[in-house]
């Protein structure tokens, strides 16, 4: 735990939550935003959605805006005619003024400063989460956040910010942590599922880390700034460090600097960190090892996690991923057979 602030702040969480999230791993943190202060994110949702239907109808992939729905029923609808526009909002990668706006909330950054430090840095990422009902592909197993990062992440503390923008229920898929996870220091081992995800065996976290399921698998249903319902679980997860540690995702894209007692005013270069890009900088790597054109419409999510990690159970984001070893390995064995 750093030294915590002398100075008292607005957002500021009290020591023990401040101890709790260091002695399990997490810590939750009820009525932390209003419901005016995450309204333009759930607004920002909405945009980043009616772009997506514009897209697909005038490409003529469906047949109706559906404009005339909420934003949680529209996505679902146009995943249904189109199997495909969820992932396109998770590649999107669009860091609007609102989210920009969340990333850099003074209360919020007054939070992650009792974690990380005075030294504040925008980690290269972050991710929105729409979470659709009986979606395989946004269903997320056990896993450490570490595992998707480079081995140089590691020297890194790297605090996750999770904001629900509706409330986050058992029914509609809130966090669920492994209670005292990080207490041993280890990145167990991971691997490749059946959607874009890693996932750790459950033995794994039993034996490596010494957790018990019956205590230690914590459901922590999460309200949202209002009392609000829908039926696709919006959210959002922002990351912090410090800007001085390496940002540990393979040299694709870095962080940017928040805040420093040092740069008093300094403005966070939202510029750079949006124009980074990473999904556009993944799909290129996924182009040059299996040779075809990825574009926006590509039902595939891939990342440089899948190097790292087995794959147990393939899916179409791995053999897309691994293409062309994979046709190589199919030539060499129709050569075998045939001498």
């Amino acid at each position: 735990m750093p030294a915590q602030p002398t100075e008292k702040k607005p957002g500021q969480l009290p020591l023990e939550k401040v101890q709790e999230y260091f002695d399990q791993g997490f810590t939750v943190v009820e009525g932390f935003f209003t419901e005016e202060e995450i309204e333009p994110c759930r607004q920002s949702f909405a945009r980043l959605i009616d772009n997506i239907a514009q897209k697909l109808y005038d490409t003529g992939k469906v047949k109706n805006l559906y404009s005339e729905c909420n934003m949680s029923e529209r996505l679902i609808r146009l995943e249904k005619e189109w199997p495909g526009a969820v992932l396109m909002l998770l590649k999107l990668g669009k860091l609007t003024p609102e989210f920009e706006a969340m990333y850099q909330n003074e209360k919020l950054l007054n939070a992650i400063e009792q974690l990380v430090g005075p030294e504040i840095g925008a980690s290269p990422v972050w991710n929105t989460r729409p979470k659709t009902p009986s979606h395989k592909e946004t269903d997320v197993p056990w896993h450490q956040d570490s595992a998707y990062f480079d081995l140089e992440s590691y020297k890194s503390l790297i605090a996750t910010a999770w904001i629900a923008f509706v409330d986050a229920t058992e029914e509609n898929g809130c966090m669920q942590f492994v209670r005292g996870g990080q207490r041993k220091g280890m990145v167990v081992v991971h691997e490749c599922c059946d959607n874009f995800y890693l996932m750790i065996k459950e033995d794994e976290l039993v034996n490596r880390l010494g957790v018990d399921p019956e205590k230690d698998f914590i459901t922590c249903p999460v309200k949202a700034g209002g009392n609000r319902s829908d039926h696709i679980r919006f959210a959002m997860d922002l990351r912090y460090q410090d800007p001085n540690r390496p940002w540990g995702f393979y040299g694709m894209s870095k962080g940017i600097l928040l805040r420093s007692p040092a740069k008093p005013d300094n403005i966070p270069d939202w510029d750079f960190y949006g124009n980074q890009d990473r999904y556009s900088k993944i799909d290129k790597l996924v182009e040059k090892k299996s040779g075809d054109h990825l574009d926006e419409f590509s039902p595939f999510l891939t990342g440089p996690h899948m190097d790292a990690w087995k794959v147990a159970v393939p899916s179409i984001h791995t053999e897309q991923f691994f293409k062309e070893q994979r046709e190589k390995e199919k030539q060499q064995q129709q050569e075998q057979q045939q001498q």
